[in-house]
């Protein structure tokens, strides 16, 4: 039972593990899934849970992170739109001229008090939900999402921005049309679903395609002073070790400048050496000389990637996306598909 006061019982406290998704190439087949196939759009922003119990509002990442503080916008919102004992999975936008905008969300987990009632006012979040795990303080987690999906209908009836659920549909040829007419609004691809599938959080049960071919990686080192770096020295858990797998192309001053904000000296004993031989791995050195690192605390980015990659590093060089700070480097897998090379 739920403490007095709460509404939301023990087993759906915060945090609470995620759904999360398996990486494929296009609209998936029918076959692809169990039951019937459900589509959604893919939105750039954070995947976050919102709990409402009786008197509160807090909003949790799927990495367990709290990150009410830094969206007060969404939390009164849900406050006066979503009743007591409701726990709704979705994820937390920001819309600047009809696009999505992830550097604005960005900004909101490196700012101030001060400056993050700034940037609210300026680029306020929108929320999109698109699942249920507890409704009027029950558990939903063990129906099968077209119930949860019914229920989450029903509770979005009274829903204004900056609420509002995501679109479905069971038509493979809208869900083509979604994926290919909608990133131009900044959508990052299409996600599918089984309509029998319960909720089973940490497991990979849904589907998702991307337009682009995109890699979380870890930051360990870069190439220049720290606080104007030229190059992003990239890494991955190999072996349960940080292995060096490529290095970025030269990044752009406005990349440089972006990448910097997030970087500080290792705290740490740090994996890596200062120095790398030019013969250490192929694709890491342009030359046979030796280059000189700066080493920094792990960070999560996100790079592009050809998918060149000969077993333990990529053969191409990586292009720097962004940073992903509300991931732990902790959290960075090698993806299935370069395991299997």
């Amino acid at each position: 039972m739920a403490e007095p006061g709460e509404l939301i019982p023990p087993s759906l406290q915060p945090p609470l593990e995620v759904i999360l998704a398996k990486a494929v190439k296009g609209v998936p087949p029918p076959a692809a899934l169990p039951g019937q196939m459900l589509f959604e759009p893919k939105f750039d922003g954070y995947r976050v849970l919102i709990f409402r119990d009786h008197d509160r509002v807090s909003i949790w990442s799927r990495q367990g992170k709290e990150l009410t503080r830094y969206f007060p916008d969404l939390a009164e919102a849900a406050a006066s739109m979503i009743p007591p004992g409701c726990v709704i999975d979705g994820e937390a936008v920001v819309w600047s001229d009809g696009r999505l905008n992830f550097e604005a969300l960005q900004r909101r987990l490196s700012g101030g008090k001060e400056r993050l009632r700034t940037i609210a006012l300026a680029q306020p979040a929108s929320f999109v939900g698109f699942d249920v795990l507890g409704v009027a303080g029950q558990d939903a987690r063990d129906m099968p999402l077209s119930q949860r999906r019914a229920l989450l209908e029903e509770l979005a009836t009274i829903w204004a921005p900056p609420l509002s659920l995501s679109p479905q549909t069971t038509d493979r040829d809208l869900a083509q049309q979604w994926f290919e007419g909608l990133a131009g609004a900044g959508m990052e691809g299409l996600m599918a679903k089984s309509s029998t599938q319960t909720y089973t959080g940490g497991k990979r049960i849904w589907l998702k395609s991307k337009h682009i071919s995109e890699l979380d990686v870890i930051c360990g080192a870069v190439i220049g002073p720290i606080e104007r770096p030229t190059e992003i020295v990239a890494g991955l858990p190999i072996d349960h070790e940080l292995r060096i797998v490529g290095r970025s192309s030269p990044l752009k001053a406005a990349d440089s400048r972006a990448l910097a904000r997030w970087l500080t000296s290792p705290t740490t004993i740090h994996p890596w050496p200062t120095m790398v031989k030019g013969t250490t791995l192929d694709r890491f050195n342009r030359d046979a000389s030796p280059t000189q690192l700066t080493l920094v605390d792990p960070v999560v980015i996100e790079v592009l990637t050809d998918a060149a990659w000969s077993g333990q590093s990529f053969r191409h060089s990586l292009r720097f996306r962004r940073v992903r700070p509300e991931l732990e480097p902790a959290d960075v897998e090698v993806p299935p598909r370069l395991t299997r090379n």
